[in-house]
């Protein structure tokens, strides 16, 4: 498999690289703000699970480059502060906190760095390492959303915007229940960059405004278990039912399809490395046996794992992959299973 083959199966992966963004899923969160103009008016932006750090590419080019009409707004610079568990290569204007999304100290951390101001817009491209079990995956995904969705009441002014990653389950009407108690709008969107094949949409959630009286805990999940269990099954006003709105012209690309490397006949096609190599990739430690031979084979018996890289960490984003020219047809098999993505 040549290094141009994924350019051919995904265009998405290969107008990233030519623009320079770090990941595909940069268009998902620019197709949607064509849709929803969420950054009109905003100065203060978060981004959780941030990690290799695409859509806070595009808050950073979104935001710092507009220039406030406004004499008041022009004396407040955009400030945005990007938070994951992983490391990233840094990025113009953008604050990074290496932190967990579940603490206050982190929620905290975010208004420091407001100087005590909320910010107007929150979003969340984290997903997790995909099992294959759907009603697994589903779940966890209905948990990281629920854990971006209570520090973002802790950091979210009133009025406020929040975008989260969903996975469209048979349980998801649970969720825009609890979406709909925050924000007096809430809209699932499919960009037309996210795969069809995907059960991956984006919440937009809009307007935030929290209970009366209501104040924001980390100690406790959002989402409780004293719902009825037959609360999908209910009909009329009973059950919540968000819009499903479709995003980007229809003239865009198909995320589906493969197209041909040469898409413009008066330019020749030319190879295009990925634009940010991952700081500690999940198949670090496969690359390593591979480049020194000690990848186990079936009349060798089974090598022990370096020390140097036991406590490597599978990446929550979607697009990773984005990152790396490397092959995993040519790793073992549990290296392969490790570099699994959504």
């Amino acid at each position: 498999m040549g290094r141009s083959s994924k350019d051919k199966r995904d265009i998405y992966y290969r107008l990233a690289k030519e623009e320079g963004w770090r990941a595909r899923s940069a268009f998902k969160l620019l197709q949607l703000d064509e849709q929803f103009s969420l950054f009109a008016g905003v100065r203060r932006a978060v981004d959780l699970c941030a990690a290799p750090g695409s859509w806070s590419q595009v808050l950073s080019r979104k935001l710092r480059g507009k220039e406030p009409k406004d004499t008041e707004e022009k004396k407040e610079e955009p400030k945005i502060v990007a938070v994951d568990l992983q490391a990233m290569a840094p990025l113009p204007g953008v604050t990074q906190i290496q932190g967990d999304i579940t603490k206050t100290s982190t929620a905290q951390e975010i208004i420091k760095h407001f100087e005590g101001q909320p910010a107007d817009i929150v979003v969340c491209d984290g997903a997790p390492d995909v099992t294959g079990l759907h009603d697994v995956d589903e779940y966890i995904q209905a948990q990281l959303l629920l854990a971006a969705l209570n520090i973002t009441t802790h950091v979210l002014k009133p009025g406020g915007t929040f975008v989260a990653k969903i996975f469209r389950g048979k349980d998801v009407t649970l969720l825009y229940s609890q979406l709909k108690i925050f924000f007096s709008e809430v809209t699932c969107a499919k960009p037309r960059s996210s795969r069809n094949s995907s059960i991956e949409a984006f919440a937009v959630c809009q307007n935030y405004c929290p209970p009366s009286g209501y104040i924001p805990n980390m100690s406790n999940p959002l989402l409780d278990h004293c719902y009825d269990v037959d609360f999908n099954q209910l009909e009329g006003p009973n059950r919540i039912i968000v819009p499903f709105l479709a995003c980007g012209d229809l003239s865009a690309y198909d995320s589906d399809r493969t197209y041909p490397l040469q898409l413009d006949p008066s330019k020749e096609y030319k190879y295009t490395p990925p634009t940010q190599p991952p700081i500690r990739p999940p198949y670090e430690q496969a690359c390593h046996l591979r480049k020194n031979n000690l990848l186990a084979t079936e009349d060798s018996p089974c090598r022990p794992l370096d020390g140097a890289f036991s406590n490597l960490h599978l990446s929550a984003n979607e697009d990773s992959e984005m990152t790396s020219e490397v092959d995993a047809a040519s790793l073992s098999a549990e290296a392969a299973h490790q570099d699994t993505v959504v």
